[in-house]
């Protein structure tokens, strides 16, 4: 008990600390830097995808080392109304079907009509990579952030858990893990419950060069990856050579993953299954357009760039302490 007690003690000091002496935000992971300059964006053939599961095995083989370990029994929160987010158990790490904080890729199904016949599509689904992500300028912890490169993050070292960055997402894609992240030694009975979760497209094999693995273990080549104005220059070359149908490139003042179909988008998002976790098609305004959400992230992005740089200096702390405990 006196150990538990200093190590609290401990910690929140470090907190207290952080709090006086730290306003700048969380520098960029350099990992993450864009070397062009550009951002970079994905087109997703669906007419080349045979729904093999390639890309969703290959994404969760090269990320294994970033899912979440959480620890047991989880705190009791006040309100009661903060459900419990648990996907740990062997069950739960094996869910393939839908969205997850370990499956951050998913095939999903349509049978529509092509050129009068009867065909069934299927689709990888994951984090579509908003040019002006309202998770990010609207995340109050700063938890959730855009790199330079086009691809948005969110960090797990920071996150609470408070599920805004779902709620304001207009496909519902993070995912939430209830008894990881900072709000277990913050607040565990009045934080967000967890940290939250989604494809980060392998920015770090990207800066090594590497492609996402999703794009790398495709057998059909469903996917390509490239400056966003070249991947809109194709999506609109197929458009007009090939008839297809174009998803992303507006959808809430635009993406950087882009789809490219042989039916339009609503047809798909009427055949396909929907439900928690199961992003859809259907057309999306910009949500960073409305005057409310503007001024949100406004008043948010200094709480949240100074919220960000204390967490990573508490995190430090965190470890300094936990390494002091293991050599006591």
């Amino acid at each position: 008990m006196p150990k538990e007690i200093s190590r609290r003690s401990f910690l929140k000091g470090s907190l207290l600390a952080a709090c006086a002496t730290c306003a700048s935000q969380v520098p960029m992971p350099a990992s993450a830097k864009s070397k062009s300059g550009q951002e970079l964006a994905t087109l997703i053939d669906i007419r080349k995808c045979i729904g093999c599961e390639a890309c969703v095995e290959a994404c969760r083989e090269v990320n294994d080392f970033k899912y979440p370990e959480p620890k047991k029994p989880f705190p009791k929160m006040i309100p009661k109304r903060v459900k419990v987010a648990d996907w740990s158990d062997e069950a739960g790490r094996e869910v393939r079907d839908r969205l997850t904080p370990y499956n951050w890729l998913t095939i999903q199904w349509a049978t529509v009509e092509v050129e009068g016949e009867e065909t069934e599509l299927s689709f990888p689904k994951r984090c579509m990579h908003c040019q002006n992500p309202p998770c990010a300028d609207l995340c109050p912890w700063g938890a959730a952030r855009k790199l330079e490169n086009g691809i948005t993050i969110i960090h797990s070292e920071i996150c609470l858990g408070g599920k805004k960055c779902q709620s304001v997402c207009p496909w519902d894609i993070p995912q939430r893990q209830t008894g990881v992240g900072l709000y277990l030694d913050l607040l565990p009975s009045l934080a967000g419950n967890g940290v939250m979760y989604k494809c980060d497209r392998c920015y770090n094999r990207i800066a090594d060069g590497e492609m996402p693995a999703c794009i790398e273990q495709c057998p059909e080549d469903v996917q390509i990856l490239g400056p966003r104005e070249e991947i809109v220059m194709e999506a609109h070359r197929l458009a007009e050579e090939e008839g297809v149908y174009i998803y992303g490139e507006t959808e809430n003042g635009g993406t950087n993953t882009l789809y490219v179909s042989p039916v339009p988008y609503e047809t798909l998002s009427q055949a396909m299954s929907k439900g928690p976790g199961k992003p859809h098609f259907e057309a999306v305004e910009d949500q960073m357009a409305h005057a409310d959400n503007l001024a949100k992230a406004m008043l948010i992005a200094p709480l949240a760039g100074f919220a960000a740089a204390v967490g990573r200096i508490y995190k430090g702390a965190k470890k300094l302490s936990d390494k002091n405990g293991e050599e006591s």
